[in-house]
Formats: C-alpha cells, structure tokens, sequence
C-alpha cells in the first residue's frame, strides 16, 4: 500500500480537534516531499506518535492538497519538483493561509534558514535530522496560538531575534550555542516564572522522563548565565536553590 493510499486512523494522542459525535481526531500533518523514503520513515513516525498524515510528492500537488485539506500543521521540503517549497509557502502565505510551516531542507547555512523563515516557514529543520527531532517540532509548533508569529523577543535589556538566530543583551551580543540559544528563548517565553529542571529537561531537551541523576541542566544553565550576566551587570538568571531557575528581568 502508497502512502497516498493509506486510509487515516483515530488516535487518542491528539485531542484539539472533535468530530460531530464528540469523538476526538488527531492533528492532520500534510508532508511535502519528493523523496519517498524520507516520506515513508516520515509518515511512519508521525503515525506512530498519532497523527494523520497526507503525502504530496510534488509542490503543485502539494499546494492543491493544503488549499483543499487546511491541514494543522505542514512539512514542506525546500527543494521539490514542478514548484519549490519555498514558492508554495510564499503563495499559501500570499493567500493568507496561516497554517504553521516546518521547512526541510539540505541547506543549513545562515542565510538559506534565514530566507526559509521570511518566505513564510515558521521553523526550519535541516537534513538529515532524527526523526524524534521532526515530531518534537511539529508538536511545538501545534503549540503554539494561531496568532503567534513573534520574529524578536524582548524581556528587560534581553533581545532574541529568532530569525537571524542572534541574541544581544543592551549593546553586547551573545555567543551562543544551538541548545543555550532554545534554552534562552524557553526562559524568555516564560519570563519570572519559575522553571524546574524536568520542564526544562522535557521542553528544551525532549526526554520524557526525568533520569534519576543529572546534572545537564546545571552544566548548560551556568554556560548560559557567565554569558547572559556579564561582570557588573543585573543578574538575570537565578538558581531557586532546590526548585529550578527563573529569568527575572524585575528586581
């Protein structure tokens, strides 16, 4: 059996949306991709985790399937046949569709995620990546409120831009690496509030369970602070001795 052949199954993992009997349904992905193996490994995975998943092998057929299905999420290979993937976001988006974009593609470089996000993709994932990786971004962007398409984050002298991936504090730039970069926008996200080493162990680095020893989130959380809190400046970062952190911007 294709994967375009391939009837969608109930799930109970995926309770936003409701049919007319008030039975649940899952979330449905449309994955836009020419490569039928990665589509398969895909489609599997997201099967797996409860998903309803509808396949499009090319971008004309692609942009005809999201116009006519409004799916919850897409997935959209950056290189396809017959139309980009860029092109069919920039034309959804021309369209007005808000549906939430995750870009695939082989080129990682700054500038080729950059224009991937400014076309109108909401994330950008580049190949090859682990599958656990692709679900887990899926499920934040389901996340997130329909409205919510912030490029900058501000808290107190912090600014993070998520589409250049740069971080400033005031006039001073910040090095950071992947995981403090997702680690500050989590913080920033939640600005004041109280985060615990399992939430940040769940939402930053995607276990879902808590291991009895560790001490990973105190090994990048001190990296993050030496770079955040520089000599002489207001400490932001704050260790809740025995609770977790909290990213204060009030005093």
């Amino acid at each position: 059996m294709t994967l375009r052949d391939a009837e969608p199954v109930l799930s109970r993992r995926a309770p936003k949306r409701w049919a007319d009997h008030g039975t649940k349904l899952m979330n449905r992905i449309l994955l836009i991709e020419d490569d039928a193996e990665t589509a398969e490994a895909i489609v599997a995975e997201l099967a797996d985790r409860g998903f309803e998943v509808q396949w499009a092998g090319d971008g004309v057929d692609g942009l005809n399937r999201a116009r006519a299905s409004s799916p919850d999420a897409m997935i959209v290979d950056r290189m396809l046949p017959g139309m980009d993937g860029l092109s069919v976001i920039e034309t959804l988006r021309k369209d007005q569709v808000r549906t939430p974009v995750l870009v695939l593609s082989a080129l990682g470089a700054v500038d080729d995620r950059v224009r991937g996000l400014r076309m109108g993709g909401d994330d950008y994932l580049t190949k090859p990546f682990a599958l656990v990786e692709l679900v887990a971004r899926i499920e934040a962007l389901l996340r997130r409120p329909t409205d919510c398409r912030e490029t900058i984050l501000h808290v107190g002298p912090l600014e993070l831009d998520l589409i250049e991936r740069t971080a400033r504090r005031g006039g001073r730039e910040l090095d950071l690496l992947p995981r403090e970069f997702r680690l500050l926008e989590y913080m920033m996200r939640r600005n004041d509030q109280l985060l615990t080493r399992a939430m940040l162990l769940e939402e930053v680095w995607n276990y879902k369970f808590v291991p009895a020893t560790t001490n990973l989130i105190d090994v990048h959380m001190g990296r993050l602070r030496h770079k955040v809190d520089g000599p002489g400046e207001v400490q932001l970062i704050h260790n809740v001795r025995g609770s977790g952190f909290v990213l204060r911007s009030r005093q």
